[in-house]
């Protein structure tokens, strides 16, 4: 203890002079927009890098899961390859491909790209996913996220080579859903508690719900495509001061056990946000 003391006596001046070069850094960049936005993409470049270090190693651990679920997605990719194009009223999936539109002139709306995920956090009240697959690798922001079982999350920032995630499992994600056997709509969000459930709002009380119903991906998500599978019905409880359920919902997703997913871009989005920007006018 008294040789610590010698020490900050003897350099006293210096270590002084290192915090205040500390505080001046963390004050320019969290109140300077530009430093900010400049400090994450480093950061998130950074951290992005050593998280794939790690990730090799805990891989090469996972070889036998990882190969069971690339063979499970292939073959729902093979089941999905008839519908891989639509017609502009369609809200189907459709599949990786170069081409703008099929031989029967089907346009297509959604591009799938493959990631790995390099990080991931489940304990928190706002958890993240990394993934390596960045801008030069054709990611974007809003970018939907899908695993081998379900919807994962949203792209919310983008590095050159690495991508961060806002997972299912945040206090602030919203994801339009729908009961599969009903077709009604409503909303999946997060309470913060058990990694495991989803809670499913706005689903009128006169609809019939039953434990075990799918919970999928509704058309009216832009960035999602439809009929995605998000979990299953667990528990149907009756909000008093509504007319609408509260569906606990279990996650079709082990978030605990994510590798390997898939990003996906609808490519006619920027055109339905344009329309829907523009002011209606009265008749």
């Amino acid at each position: 203890m008294k040789n610590i003391f010698i020490f900050i006596r003897r350099y006293f001046n210096f270590l002084f002079f290192l915090v205040l070069q500390i505080l001046s850094i963390v004050f320019l960049v969290k109140y300077n927009d530009t430093h900010e936005a400049a400090f994450a993409n480093v950061a998130n470049e950074v951290t992005g890098r050593i998280n794939t270090q790690y990730n090799r190693v805990e891989s090469y651990l996972h070889l036998k899961e990882n190969n069971t679920l690339l063979l499970e997605e292939n073959t729902r990719l093979k089941n999905l390859l008839g519908i891989n194009f639509e017609n502009p009223d369609s809200s189907r999936v459709a599949h990786l491909d170069s081409l703008i539109r099929d031989t029967l002139g089907h346009q297509r709306k959604y591009i799938w790209l493959p990631a790995k995920v390099v990080n991931n956090t489940v304990s928190q009240q706002y958890n993240y996913l990394t993934l390596h697959r960045g801008a030069l690798q054709g990611v974007k922001k809003d970018m939907a996220v899908i695993g081998p079982k379900g919807v994962i999350g949203t792209v919310i920032d983008v590095s050159d080579n690495f991508s961060r995630v806002m997972s299912l499992l945040h206090r602030n994600s919203k994801v339009s859903s729908m009961l599969k056997k009903a077709q009604v709509t409503g909303s999946v969000e997060w309470d913060g508690k058990d990694p495991h459930f989803l809670t499913l709002r706005n689903i009128p009380k006169s609809i019939p719900v039953a434990k075990g119903d799918s919970v999928v991906t509704s058309s009216y998500s832009a960035n999602f495509p439809s009929n995605i599978m998000v979990g299953t019905v667990d528990q149907v409880l009756k909000d008093p001061s509504s007319n609408f359920f509260i569906i606990r919902v279990r996650t079709a997703t082990n978030f605990y056990s994510i590798e390997y997913v898939n990003l996906v871009e609808n490519v006619q989005w920027e055109e339905q946000r344009r329309l829907e920007a523009v002011p209606v006018k009265n008749q």
